[in-house]
């Protein structure tokens, strides 16, 4: 059965999940809705639920509904499983209206305490969900904040302890920053998207999401330094109840040069265990090269089990999928990029 929720008692159900996802929370509703998505919170129970998006794309009847990082639960087994299916398929087009699928990509890790020998994979089969096509990162990094200072210190690999050491021998300090700076940001991170040929939102995106989370104090904005103020790197944070994230950053070529994001990760790190976090997720190894960078940082790799797809409307699914690959086609051919890709946590949301 479907259970009533508001915002407020649904962001505290979030943040004491386990684990919890900034992405699963209200503010996230927010910054979809200028994009034309609204939210409708389904839980079964008290234990498991998740905050639905909901887009309808003219002219096709049909809606696409995403769960982004959701479900989220206290406890997950075969029976939650099976009650938030039932949720979904009795609360979803009563509350959304006509729905082709609602797509799913649990933060739960793959052959992990959760999915022992991937039983929680077979529950989910056998309730109806078969596997989709990613939307979010299908790896991380994550970085255990309970570790007092020095042992994380120890965890970084030497050359990167070495790279930190430099950049604060070059005078680069990291620095948080208000929505103010939100221009500099903006500009450094489209100049990276421009050199790895990775698609990113309008700098009124990240202004929503800074809008959204920031009044909570759930987003934070570093930057490094030169000490003339140039900036040379840019982090932005987002934070879940013990949990930080970090989707967004850049750096500029002389920022590559001075090693000022080594210094401004780190910072990030250590900073945020003295704010009282005790993880700190690294969100996605996307290429080669960033999950070399990131693993240098310590914390262990984390597998998910990917995105799952509850089909309510099977014709309306196959002609949304045919519309989406199009859709994401085009604006990579318009943006002059090759292969396929998404753009960090926007990606499939937009």
């Amino acid at each position: 059965m479907t259970v009533p929720a508001n915002p407020g008692d649904w962001d505290a159900f979030v943040e004491t999940s386990d684990p919890g996802s900034y992405l699963q929370l209200e503010a996230w509703a927010q910054v979809k809705a200028v994009n034309g998505w609204s939210a409708h919170l389904v839980r079964a129970g008290d234990a498991i639920g998740a905050q639905v998006l909901v887009r309808r794309p003219r002219p096709l009847p049909w809606a696409f509904a995403y769960a982004p990082r959701g479900p989220v639960a206290r406890t997950w087994s075969v029976e939650e499983i099976g009650a938030f299916t039932e949720a979904i398929r009795a609360g979803l087009p009563a509350s959304a209206g006509r729905v082709s699928h609602l797509r799913i990509d649990p933060e739960i890790e793959l052959d992990g305490p959760r999915d022992d020998s991937g039983s929680l994979r077979l529950a989910m089969r056998e309730a109806g969900w078969r596997p989709a096509a990613p939307i979010q990162p299908a790896s991380t990094r994550i970085i255990d904040l309970r570790a007092d200072e020095d042992a994380l210190w120890g965890d970084l690999r030497k050359k990167w302890r070495q790279y930190v050491n430099k950049a604060k021998t070059g005078g680069v300090v990291v620095v948080d920053a208000e929505g103010d700076r939100l221009g500099e940001f903006y500009r450094i991170y489209r100049d990276t998207a421009d050199r790895a040929g990775f698609l990113i939102r309008t700098e009124r995106a990240y202004r929503d999401v800074w809008e959204a989370y920031r009044p909570a104090g759930r987003a934070r904005l570093l930057f490094a330094q030169a000490a003339d103020g140039e900036p040379l790197a840019t982090l932005f944070l987002v934070r879940c109840g013990p949990r930080v994230v970090e989707p967004y950053g850049g750096m500029t070529g002389a920022g590559a040069e001075s090693r000022a994001n080594y210094l401004l990760k780190w910072e990030a790190i250590r900073t945020s265990r003295e704010q009282g976090a005790t993880t700190y997720d690294l969100w996605g190894l996307a290429t080669g090269g960033i999950a070399h960078f990131k693993t240098g940082f310590g914390g262990r790799e984390v597998r998910y089990i990917g995105a799952w797809d509850l089909v309510l409307d099977p014709f309306g699914r196959a002609v949304y999928e045919a519309a989406g690959r199009a859709r994401v086609w085009w604006s990579r051919r318009r943006h002059g990029l090759g292969g396929n890709g998404n753009a960090s946590a926007f990606g499939g949301a937009e």
